[in-house]
């Protein structure tokens, strides 16, 4: 009898000991929220990422793409910051367009979520938005090239042409496929 108990013990263990850990896997967005911050500061085009013990946070995603919250946003398909509660400090991989300019995002703060604010520091300003800006991961449209390496010795002018040539080319290709769905999605005859 004591056999059988400890063989039915040990089959209901083989067949519930997968069910803990595919509830316990928790995604980017998940972490996000636990860590004091919006789910919607990263895209939903995240494959995986991996969270050090010092707090290094390496986020990888399908490849470099576009996204637009209040502004437009892009993402290299890396991104890397120091995750704390409430912050990603030390943020590689993320820029934001800010009056034609494209400016790195260094840090990311939520210093008190009942003000419904969430402070983006782009080093020449600090930025506020809504945190209802970021509740839902965005949808993320995938771009060609990832980000040149930007450092201070590569002048903030040459870094914004690169950017905005890039822009240019994809706005023209969204101008395109905006004016082929207007039309029923046909092209003309050349």
């Amino acid at each position: 009898m004591t056999a059988y108990n400890i063989s039915s013990i040990f089959s209901l263990f083989i067949l519930l000991f997968p069910l803990s850990f595919s509830y316990s896997k928790s995604t980017i967005h998940d972490l996000l929220v636990s860590r004091g911050l919006p789910a919607g500061l990263l895209p939903k085009e995240v494959k995986s990422y991996t969270l050090s013990d010092d707090g290094t946070l390496e986020v990888f995603l399908d490849g470099p793409c576009l996204t637009k919250y209040e502004n437009r946003v892009f993402f290299d398909s890396v991104v890397m910051a120091n995750l704390t509660y409430g912050s990603l400090g030390g943020v590689v991989g993320l820029i934001q367009e800010e009056l034609f300019l494209w400016l790195p995002v260094k840090d990311i703060i939520v210093d008190d979520p009942n003000s419904g604010l969430i402070l983006f520091d782009i080093g020449v300003a600090h930025k506020q938005f809504s945190l209802s800006l970021f509740e839902e991961p965005p949808a993320c449209k995938r771009q060609g090239k990832p980000l040149p390496e930007y450092s201070p010795s590569l002048p903030l002018v040459m870094f914004n042409a690169y950017m905005n040539s890039e822009w240019s080319s994809v706005r023209n290709v969204e101008e395109s496929s905006e004016k082929r769905e207007r039309v029923g999605g046909c092209e003309p005859v050349r």
